[in-house]
C-alpha cells in the first residue's frame, strides 16, 4: 500500500470520520490553521489518484468516501514501521515500547490478556 504525506493523512483522517463528505464539510473538520481550499482540493485530487478516494459527482459538486478503511492503513503503517526501524520484528517493537515507557509491562499483560481471550 502506498503511503500518505502528513497533510494527506490529515484529510483521510477526516474523511474516515465523516465517511462521505463533501469539500465544504472536510474544510470545517480541518482544526486551525486551516489550509487554503485550493490546497485541500488538490490533496483531495491526490487521494484520488492513489486510490484512497472515490467520488461521487452531483452536479457540479463531489462527494468523496474512502476506498481504503482506516483499519487497512494502520495496518499496513504499522507493518512498514515494524519493518524499516525493528527488523520486521513485532517483539523488537514491542520491547522498545516498553522500554521508552509507551507502555508499562501491566498494559502488556492487559493487552495480551485480551489477545488470549480473543483468539478462543
Amino acid at each position: 500500500m502506498k503511503s500518505l504525506t502528513k497533510a494527506e493523512e490529515q484529510i483521510m483522517q477526516v474523511i474516515w470520520n465523516l465517511d462521505k463528505a463533501f469539500l465544504r464539510e472536510i474544510l470545517d473538520e480541518i482544526p486551525e490553521p486551516k489550509p487554503h481550499q485550493n490546497t485541500v482540493a488538490t490533496i483531495l485530487k491526490i487521494l484520488v489518484e492513489k486510490e484512497f478516494v472515490g467520488i461521487r459527482v452531483f452536479g457540479r459538486m463531489h462527494q468523496y468516501y474512502p476506498l481504503v478503511s482506516k483499519e487497512d492503513y494502520s495496518g499496513s503503517t504499522l507493518k512498514n514501521m515494524v519493518k524499516s526501524y525493528f527488523e520486521g520484528s513485532f517483539p523488537n517493537a514491542v520491547s522498545f515500547m516498553v522500554r521508552e515507557n509507551n507502555l508499562t509491562v501491566e498494559e502488556l499483560e492487559l493487552l495480551l490478556n485480551e489477545l488470549k481471550k480473543s483468539s478462543k
